[in-house]
């Protein structure tokens, strides 16, 4: 006589256990892609063309102004005799007579002259002083607003709250990156296919770096 063995009986609670940490992936992957990429639409979409706009500077080169201006700051301020140059009362004057509203970059002192610069996005103001008797001259450049956004996507002399805004638009756009691909292994019709798309797209920046960059 030969006795088989009852089959053994799947645990219920473990596929219901599997079940539900499954849907409660899928439901949170697809909730965090969804407002994750609506929150952070503007934002994205910004860094998006302004990535064209970084690589064709040259779009913009015909708005660019560049103007001269003339004055004279307190010769006390900055004579050669004195203890100290008065950044602040120089600075003050500068902004409010030539209507500078970037941040000041750099300000040097030697025994003939002081030089100041503020810089901007697709902005630069320089100002050379004359230590002996106070006048100066400023040259002001204004490059357009193509420049404006090519420096907002770089980052370039535009401050710790903007450094910040562009910190928080990588986070974001990682975590619309990883929720899109968890999305994409719980689609099984979808899976293979999006896989090779990911792989295929990778391997075209890969051959393109190996190619014509490095």
């Amino acid at each position: 006589m030969v006795v088989s063995e009852a089959p053994v009986k799947a645990n219920p609670h473990y596929y219901g256990w599997k079940h539900t940490v499954k849907k409660l992936t899928v439901t949170w992957a697809r909730w965090l892609h969804i407002y994750l990429s609506m929150a952070s639409f503007a934002i994205l979409f910004f860094f998006a063309v302004t990535g064209l706009t970084v690589n064709h500077p040259e779009w913009f080169t015909s708005q660019q102004r560049t103007a001269q201006y003339k004055g004279q700051v307190q010769a006390s301020w900055v004579r050669p005799g004195g203890k100290d140059v008065d950044k602040l009362a120089i600075v003050e004057q500068l902004r409010r007579q030539h209507g500078i509203h970037s941040e000041l970059s750099d300000f040097r002192v030697d025994d003939a002259q002081c030089s100041v610069s503020f810089k901007g996005p697709g902005y630069t103001a320089d100002a050379f002083i004359d230590r002996d008797t106070g006048k100066y001259e400023v040259t002001e450049t204004r490059m357009g607003w193509g420049a404006v956004i090519n420096d907002l996507h770089k980052g370039r002399d535009t401050g710790s709250g903007w450094k910040l805004l562009i910190d928080a638009s990588a986070v974001l756009m990682t975590l619309v990156s990883l929720t899109g691909m968890a999305l994409i292994f719980f689609l099984a019709k979808r899976r293979m296919s999006g896989l090779v798309s990911a792989g295929v797209g990778a391997a075209v920046c890969y051959g393109v770096y190996r190619i014509w960059v490095r």
